[in-house]
This record gives C-alpha cells, sequence and structure tokens, in this order.
C-alpha cells in the first residue's frame, strides 16, 4: 500500500532514519562521510557545514529547534575527519580543494540544485562554502555565511587590535606566554581562556551551562585536521589557513548571500555587514547579543533572519 502524502522518493533515506553515509573519492582511496537530512520541501533545501575544521555537526542541532517549523528541508553533515565520518590518517587530504570537492560530492549524493539548494556555513564552515560558491555557485539558490569574515589576515587584525586588548592584561600576558611556549596543553592555558574569552566571544553563557550539543561537538573535535588549518590559538589563526583571503573574489558572487554577524563575536562584524555589500546580491544579519555561537546566545534575530533570508529567495523577493 501507498500513501500520496508521503514521499517516497526517499523512501531508503526515511527508513533509515534521514541517515545516508556518501563514499566520497579522494587522491588517498574513497571514504564515507555521514549525512542527516530532516523534513521534506521541493524547493528549500539547506546543507549545513560546520565549524572547526575537525569540529561536527552536533552543536548544529540548534536547527532542529527551528527549521522543522519552518517548513526547510535540511542537512546535518560530518565532513570528512568529522567524528561521525571516516577519520582517515591523511594528512594530504587536509586543504581546502580538497574539501570543496568533497561537499560537490556531497551534493550530488544529496540530489540538490540551484532549484532547491542553500549552502549554510559557520566559522570554519564559513570559508568553505565560501569556496565553494566561487567555484560552483551555479549549482546554488542561496548562500549563508555565518559568523565567518572573508579574510584570515583580517581576523588576525581584529583579534589583535579588538579582542586582545580587551582582556585583562595580566591573563593577556599569562596566555601569550603559554603560546609563546607552545605549551597548549598546559591546564592552565584554558582556566585563562574559557572566562576570558570563551564565555565572553565563543558562547555567552557561563561555561558550566554549555547546552549539550556544543559540548560534545568540542569533546569530538579532531586536533589532526584543526591544529595543522586553524592553528593551536585561540587568540587568532594560524596553520595553513593563515594567509586565506577572498575579500578580492566576493564581487564574483552573483548568487543571494546572506552574511550573519554578531556583537560578541571573535569575527569583526562590520567586515561581515561589508562583505554583504561586496557581493552582487547581499544581505547582513546583525545579532546584538550574540557571540561565535549566536545560534546558541542569541537565537531569535538568528534564526528568524536565517529563515525569512530563505523564504524571501525561494519566493523571489530577494
Amino acid at each position: 500500500m501507498t500513501y500520496p502524502y508521503l514521499d517516497y522518493s526517499n523512501r531508503d533515506d526515511v527508513l533509515s532514519g534521514g541517515v545516508k553515509l556518501i563514499p566520497v573519492d579522494t587522491a588517498k582511496g574513497t571514504f564515507n562521510v555521514w549525512t542527516k537530512r530532516v523534513g521534506n520541501h521541493p524547493t528549500k533545501k539547506v546543507l549545513l557545514l560546520h565549524g572547526g575544521p575537525g569540529m561536527t555537526h552536533e552543536y548544529l542541532e540548534a536547527f532542529d529547534s527551528y527549521f522543522p517549523g519552518a517548513e526547510i528541508e535540511y542537512y546535518h553533515y560530518d565532513q570528512l575527519g568529522s567524528y561521525y565520518s571516516d577519520q582517515p590518517d591523511e594528512p594530504d587530504l587536509w586543504e581546502i580543494d580538497r574539501f570543496v570537492e568533497e561537499v560537490e560530492q556531497v551534493r550530488v549524493a544529496r540530489g540538490l540544485d540551484a532549484t532547491n539548494f542553500y549552502l549554510f556555513g559557520q566559522s570554519w564552515g564559513g570559508i568553505l562554502a565560501m569556496e565553494y560558491a566561487l567555484k560552483y555557485q551555479k549549482h546554488l539558490k542561496g548562500l549563508i555565511i555565518s559568523n565567518m569574515m572573508a579574510s584570515i589576515p583580517a581576523y588576525n587584525v581584529y583579534a589583535d587590535a579588538k579582542l586582545k586588548p580587551a582582556m585583562d592584561p595580566a591573563v593577556l600576558a599569562e596566555v601569550e606566554r603559554i603560546e609563546a611556549a607552545e605549551d597548549y596543553e598546559n591546564p592552565r592555558y584554558m582556566e585563562l581562556l574559557i572566562p576570558h574569552h570563551y564565555e565572553e566571544h565563543i558562547l555567552r553563557m557561563p561555561y558550566a551551562t554549555w547546552p549539550d550539543p556544543v559540548n560534545r561537538a568540542f569533546k569530538h573535535v579532531n586536533p589532526s585536521i584543526y591544529v595543522p588549518m586553524q592553528g593551536p590559538s585561540e587568540l587568532g589563526a594560524s596553520g595553513k589557513l593563515l594567509a586565506w583571503d577572498r575579500t578580492a573574489d566576493l564581487p564574483n558572487l552573483f548568487v543571494p548571500t546572506l552574511t550573519v554577524g554578531a556583537a560578541y563575536d571573535t569575527m569583526d562584524p562590520a567586515h561581515m555587514e561589508w562583505m554583504a555589500g561586496q557581493v552582487q546580491r547581499g544581505r547582513y544579519l546583525h545579532c546584538p547579543k550574540g557571540s561565535h555561537l549566536t545560534l546558541y546566545d542569541d537565537p531569535e534575530p538568528y534564526f528568524e533572519g536565517i529563515i525569512r533570508f530563505i523564504n524571501d529567495v525561494d519566493a523571489a523577493r530577494f
């Protein structure tokens, strides 16, 4: 027996609870990445790119409280090397271009195209989303860049000029001594950073009350990806991303684009607003109480603005 109101085109997806392992071809072999489809909509499908690199989709479970009610189909996804996906010991795989091709393979496997495909990227996911769009925007219907500037050098300037001077000078001096000694495993490092940086700019809640999805994502981060790409310091970026800068390429983006910034973010909200003016069809969303994880500490304007953007693009109102 069949029922006309059920979407049998995704029958296997439904029977598996929406989870689908997608084989990804790389120069080092074929590996599986974990994806999970939630909801069903013919023209509003969002692929969520988590931060890190090497973090997990888990902190993006906040979308589960907002997108279903807005009738938006969306996909949780752990990038290769992240907790739910294969974690090959292949350092050569941790390159931006390889991650871009991975996203393209996921897009094809999930049947997303320019009639329905919105790409969301938060933090490192924003870098990946920009890079994907600059190569494959013909497949996109909309692009959402959350809490990520278009330049790591500009981010480091912001950290030096804005974030570090706001810290207690004695605390900053001790943090910098630990970093200079590359003593990142020293428990004192996090003892200083949690109250003076994390609770101010990562998630503006007492650390002891951080939501379970956030704690799980931090617990499951893969340092063999995070450190080589982002660098070990939490007060700026280094690693392979040190010179990454796409500011000059933003005018090449013609797909409708939403940039999201927050007042207390590690990323400069003024830069995020500037980015929206550089792309051909941009909009800026500001979260006045939020930090880097503004989806938790200022969720109402965050999700309201993202949902409005998706609906406006879908209805050709953008």
